[in-house]
Formats: structure tokens, sequence, C-alpha cells
């Protein structure tokens, strides 16, 4: 959910940080004037859209990591190809990209161009946008979201230098950070983007510098060993009074994380509590509304959906007991009761080839589906049991997800797509006809095309991460070549069409013809792409510090509280409850 908190002078009360830091453990959106930008909801508007035609062939794609293969994933930066015969060096220099035999890959050539792609792009911010939250490549514009600036690109990009052991460029990123960034500003902010973009780009920045010190080493002297998490906890303290309004949820690896670093055990009470709340509002499947009374704590309608605003919400359920080495079985139930509604009330195939969506329930679970996938709905292969019946799931929806790219003109997929189902919808296991399992994009009069609809305020792409990173997920756990070469297809796209001449590359306001229609503006997420909230932390043993806190009300077998009083709802302001 997205509430508002604020930086500016830190509140009082119990915010020194220890010395004992554990550093070893593991539609659109409104545009206004120093607002912060909703990425997991929708996207900023800018001025009249500049049209750019697609550069040559440059191949390189970003680093992708996975909460619980860190190290493991970082070898498939980049690791996605495709031959293609007879094609030229690309003009940012980087060479052939057909270096090896026909029908060999080199994976380490191609992982270079990774590492060359975020070169180009950060190389072109530093030139035009230094210091500032916003860069528009096109126009060579910039723009703060605070009268001094919030670190958004500079932060969100500390990790994958580290990665990457681009040494000079952190050092330059350090330097901004202690020297430049402060958070004493009176300055409203997203606290959810704000949570998981700057606090949990400093935490992961702390972690990666402490556990992986060769990894980009820098000076002693450039800021101390703590700067990360100095920066980190005085973001926190700031962020802090957000959770005087009970329902603020999805925060709660980031503040988990920073209290076990601190031992300030107060960051882990506020976001535990929050859990508490919404649980005990009762849920049916084990499925939520995407708004809450914030006054209340109350849900708000009954609209259900795990695309923007509740995407996050069932991705922290698992991600919360993973975190904690499995030592919080409550998040475990909560988790597998989600997917089984998921399942229940969710998942439908198209009328004409049979692809497997998950849908939305905007009235209700028991009111008609909406057959529509928002981008962010794309990562169940991230959430995937170790058993073959949710494997199967998660590759149908995989190859959904690939068709979606494969739709549009350029290669891109559009940030919302409708599709065609039958009436009434099929449920999950009825009988369905078998998608093709290869898609030819420019067969305009292929059959499997009359299953999907792109409307025109939707055909925008903004270099979201969450398909290409069910890919890497997929590929980690099949071992099957075919998720490497689609997200290789699904790169070249990006170089081919979002690339912009003298550098950078920018999100497309019409992803669905060529040229495409450029947005100018390069989204920070451009540059990680680890995972859906954006930084890799690690695990950690709870200790004996820390504990749950709190326990379920008693529910039957569908999820619902068991003789619960009080009507639900209550009047009150509108917050988004999941993301």
């Amino acid at each position: 959910m997205v509430v508002h908190g604020r930086v500016g002078p830190r509140p009082r009360g119990n915010t020194s940080l220890l010395h004992n830091v554990q550093d070893k453990v593991e539609g659109l959106f409104e545009t206004r004037a120093g607002g912060l930008p909703m990425y997991k909801d929708k996207p900023y508007t800018y001025g009249a859209s500049r049209k750019i035609r697609p550069m040559w062939r440059r191949r390189r794609v970003l680093a992708f990591l996975g909460l619980a293969a860190l190290l493991t994933l970082m070898y498939l930066n980049g690791a996605f190809s495709r031959d293609r015969e007879g094609e030229k060096g690309s003009v940012w220099g980087l060479g052939s990209f057909n270096e090896a035999p026909k029908g060999k890959v080199d994976w380490e050539k191609r992982r270079q161009h990774v590492v060359d792609a975020f070169e180009k792009s950060w190389d072109a911010y530093e030139r035009y946008a230094w210091g500032y939250d916003e860069f528009h490549p096109v126009s060579k514009g910039k723009r703060q979201m605070a009268k001094d600036g919030l670190g958004w690109i500079i932060i969100d990009s500390l990790d994958t230098m580290m990665l990457m052991n681009q040494t000079k460029r952190l050092s330059h990123a350090r330097e901004w950070l202690q020297q430049t960034l402060t958070w004493d500003q009176d300055q409203d902010v997203n606290t959810f983007e704000t949570t998981i973009r700057m606090l949990g780009g400093l935490l992961s920045a702390h972690y990666l510098s402490t556990e992986f010190p060769n990894m980009a080493p820098v000076p002693e002297d450039a800021g101390g060993e703590d700067l990360y998490l100095e920066k980190a906890k005085d973001l926190a303290d700031r962020l802090i009074v957000a959770f005087d309004s009970p329902p603020t949820a999805t925060l709660q690896l980031e503040f988990k994380y920073l209290a076990k670093l601190t031992g300030e055990k107060f960051y882990w009470d506020k976001v535990e509590k929050v859990m508490q709340v919404i649980d005990d509002n009762g849920t049916e499947d084990g499925l939520v509304p995407i708004f809450i009374y914030p006054d209340s704590g109350k849900f708000k309608g009954r609209n259900v959906r795990l695309g923007s605003r509740g995407d996050s919400y069932y991705e922290y359920l698992i991600k919360q007991y993973l975190q904690t080495n499995k030592a919080e079985p409550i998040y475990e139930e909560m988790w597998t009761q989600a997917l089984d509604g998921v399942r229940r009330h969710l998942v439908t195939y198209t009328e004409h080839s049979g692809f497997t969506i998950i849908a939305e329930r905007p009235e209700g679970l028991d009111a008609p589906l909406s057959p529509k996938m928002d981008h962010l709905a794309r990562k169940l292969a991230t959430w995937t049991r170790k058993d073959e019946e949710d494997m199967k799931l998660a590759a149908e929806l995989t190859h959904t997800c690939w068709a979606t790219y494969k739709y549009m003109a350029t290669g891109l997929a559009a940030e919302i797509t409708h599709f065609n189902v039958n009436k009434p919808p099929l449920s999950e296991g009825a009988a369905h006809p078998t998608p093709p399992s290869t898609l030819d994009g420019a067969d305009l009069d292929a059959p499997w095309r009359a299953d999907f609809i792109v409307k025109p305020a939707d055909a925008h792409n903004l270099q979201r991460p969450e398909t290409v990173e069910s890919l890497v997920y997929m590929w980690r756990i099949t071992k099957d070549v075919k998720y490497r070469e689609w997200g290789w297809e699904m790169f070249m796209s990006f170089m081919d069409h979002t690339a912009v001449e003298d550098g950078g590359f920018s999100s497309l306001t019409n992803a669905n013809t060529l040229p495409p229609v450029s947005r100018d503006n390069m989204e920070s997420f451009w540059l990680i792409v680890f995972n859906t909230e954006a930084h890799p932390l690690p695990r950690f043993e709870m200790g004996r510090l820390f504990s749950t806190g709190w326990n379920r009300k008693p529910r039957d077998r569908f999820g619902k509280i068991v003789q619960t009083a009080g009507a639900e709802g209550t009047e009150g302001t509108e917050t988004q409850g999941g993301a």
C-alpha cells in the first residue's frame, strides 16, 4: 500500500545507531511538482512525446538477482542469447553480437554486453543529470523530486555497480552520498517507493559491501564502511512516522533487516503490527482488497487483483518467510492460502489458444472476472514451491508473459494487456486448448493474436523488470534454455527501440508502433532488475531479540475468521492496500 511519509527533521525518540552493527548477516499517474512517482502503480506523464528511431543493434542486458540465490543468479546477468547472422557491431562500439560459431553461444561476451549497457546508461545520466532524481535522455532534461534531491537513480544503482565491479562509478556515487545527499528536507514522499528503492538500495549496498568487500572495493576513507547504513537509518527514522497510520504494508523486508542490523527492535515491531492489522480483517481464500482505510485499517471496497496496488502484499508474504530462514511459519500459511485463492478465483484461460492468465475481480470474488493482466502481475514464477503443480502453473504464466512481448510491434510488452476469454471463464484445470510453443511476432495473422487486446491508453512500456525476473527464476529451476532465449529476445527489443542517441535508454509512450514513441524518461529500475522490489537482501536468523509478535485469529478452511464480530469497513480516507 502507499501512504505518504515525510523526509524532514527526525522525530524524537530512540534513533541512535548502535555501535555493534551486525554487518555480516544474511491509467496514468498524475504529475505534480516535487511529487514522487509511484512506479509500482502508474507512471508519470510528461509533455509532448517525442519519436525516436530505433538505433542499430545494441544488445546488453541488466543485472538480475533473486532473493534466495544471490551470487548464482549474478552469473545470469545478460546471459540470454539468440544467434543472429550477418549483424554488424553497434554504434556504441560494443563489437559484433555474432562472436561464436553458429549454434553456440558465448555467454561471457553476452555478460559483458550487460555491463556495457549499464555503463552507457549510467554515463549518460552522469553526463547530463548527475545528482538529479529523474533523467530525460531524449531532451537531456533532469528534475528533482524534492528541493535538494533524494538520490533516486544513484541509490537505486549502488548494488548493481558492486556486482558489476564498477569501482570508479561507485566511488563517484559514494562521494555524492557523503558530501551532497541530505534527508533534512521538508518534503512529502511516497512511503512505499522510498522504502523499497532508497532504504532498500542503501541496505542492499551495505550488505554487499560488508559481506563481499572485494566487489568494487572503495578506499576506506570514502565515507567509512557504515556510510550506507548510516544513511539508511537516517532515512528510516524520518519514514517511521508513516506507521502512525495502521495499514502501511509491504515494507517489512527492509525494516526487519534494518532492525537486525541495528538491534533497534521498534522497527521490527512497527512492521509486524501492520501484518496483524491487515490479517485481522479476515480474508476469503487469503486474498485481500487493494484499498484500506488508514484510520481504521479496515478494507475499503472489494477489488482483488495481483496487479498494481496488490502485487507486493502477496510477494512479501513468502519473502518474509524466507528472510528469517523459515522461522515464521505464519507467513508461509498466509502465502499458501493466498496461492490457493489465486488458483480458485483468478486463474483462467484465453478463448482461442488457451493461454493461462491471472485475471482480476474488481467487484469481489463472487462478482464477474475481468480478463486483464498488469505487467506487475507477472511474477508467479518467483513464488513457486517445489512441486509439479505449482511449476506447471508458473510455466504456463511465463509463457503468456512472453506472448505479451511478442504481440507488440516493438517486441516490448504493454503496461496492461486484456484477453479474450470464454463466457463464463474457465476455472483452473478445465479443458482448454494448448497455446503454441513458438510465436512469430511478425505474423499479424497468427490465430493466437486473437486472444490479446492492448488498448491505446495501455500501450506504454516502462522498462519494467517483472517478466524478465520470472524468466531468471524459470531458467534457474528448470534449466530450459528457452527462458534464456526469450529473455535475450526481449533485451534485443529494448536495444533496438529504446536506446537514445548520445546516451541513455527511454521508456515508451507507445510500444505498438514503429518507430515507437518515446516517453523521454529512463526509469531508475532500468539499471537494477534484481527482483521486483529492486534490491537483494540476505536471509538471517531472528535471534532472541525478535519474534513474529502476533497470532492469527481462528479461521475456517477458506481463510475466513471464525466468529468474528464487528462490521467490515468504516468511513474514512482511502489508502492503497497491497503495494
